[in-house]
């Protein structure tokens, strides 16, 4: 991909990749017979509309271009959704990805930057990347760089502590180059959140009384994504946060069949011919 301005891509076409992708994840996962497939479909939409919509600033060919913006997966579990979205990029060869979670492969069961290009922050320990992006955020700040940063977080990582720390710092230092998108898919690995901890909502309102701009979206609308992508980088007095309406596994009837929509459990290998043919319905394509 170019560097600072990307070569324009239509809704169609993002929607396009957003399926592909969306088989890869489904067909990686099952192959290696483990991973988080449900999640990743939720964050996925999100993702392409980060690193194809013109939004995300990035070269790679260069991982390491001081001036990147950053993208960081707090949600780690989801790795299978970033790599598939890392590969498009042209970070590494799509080949890799068929490696997913063998001993020995860079590509891990949580995102770890010191064995993959194109990942930021070494992920899993739910509830750390919002610091670390601010951490990154602030940086900017201090070496006088214009890059943004992203960071996608779980609503039942929202449960942890750390992440309302992090709330708090961000807004009393006003780091508007900081945007957090909360993937609320409403489900997390023991049941459905608002069961889990129901004083979480309600979410906008408490971000917004942290001193957050809240922005609230369909996180499966690409058109919507981009536009509230594009709204935030306006804002210049605080950070924002992306409150993005998903579907723990993009709403495929066979995630919906557990009380957590199987959270870190992969299509078998006898489902997953009917799962695609599911998944190409949605997206109106024919296999």
């Amino acid at each position: 991909m170019a560097v600072a301005a990307q070569e324009q891509v239509s809704i169609e076409e993002l929607q396009k990749i957003s399926w592909q992708l969306s088989r890869t994840i489904i067909e990686i996962t099952t192959r290696a017979g483990s991973g988080h497939p449900s999640s990743s479909l939720s964050a996925i939409d999100v993702m392409v509309a980060l690193y194809f919509g013109d939004i995300l600033r990035y070269d790679a060919q260069r991982p390491d271009w001081p001036d990147r913006d950053r993208f960081i997966l707090s949600k780690g579990h989801a790795a299978p959704g970033l790599y598939t979205v890392l590969a498009e990029a042209g970070y590494f060869d799509h080949d890799l990805l068929k490696t997913l979670r063998e001993i020995g492969s860079p590509v891990e069961g949580h995102p770890n930057m010191r064995r993959l290009a194109g990942v930021e922050a070494s992920t899993g320990s739910l509830g750390q990347g919002l610091s670390i992006g601010l951490g990154h955020a602030l940086a900017a700040r201090v070496d006088k760089r214009d890059y943004r940063v992203y960071v996608m977080i779980g609503d039942g990582e929202a449960d942890q502590g750390q992440v309302w720390e992090a709330a708090m710092s961000a807004a009393k230092y006003k780091v508007s180059n900081l945007t957090c998108i909360l993937d609320y898919n409403k489900y997390q690995q023991t049941g459905p959140v608002e069961e889990v901890m129901p004083s979480l909502k309600p979410i906008p309102e408490k971000w917004k009384a942290f001193g957050w701009h809240v922005e609230e979206i369909d996180g499966h609308d690409i058109e919507a994504i981009l536009r509230s992508l594009r709204a935030v980088q306006k804002i210049k007095d605080r950070p924002q946060l992306i409150l993005a309406d998903t579907f723990k596994g993009k709403g495929l009837s066979i995630f919906e069949a557990s009380a957590n929509r199987m959270h870190g459990e992969p299509i078998t290998d006898e489902k997953m011919e009917a799962t695609l043919a599911a998944l190409d319905e949605l997206y109106g394509e024919s296999g």
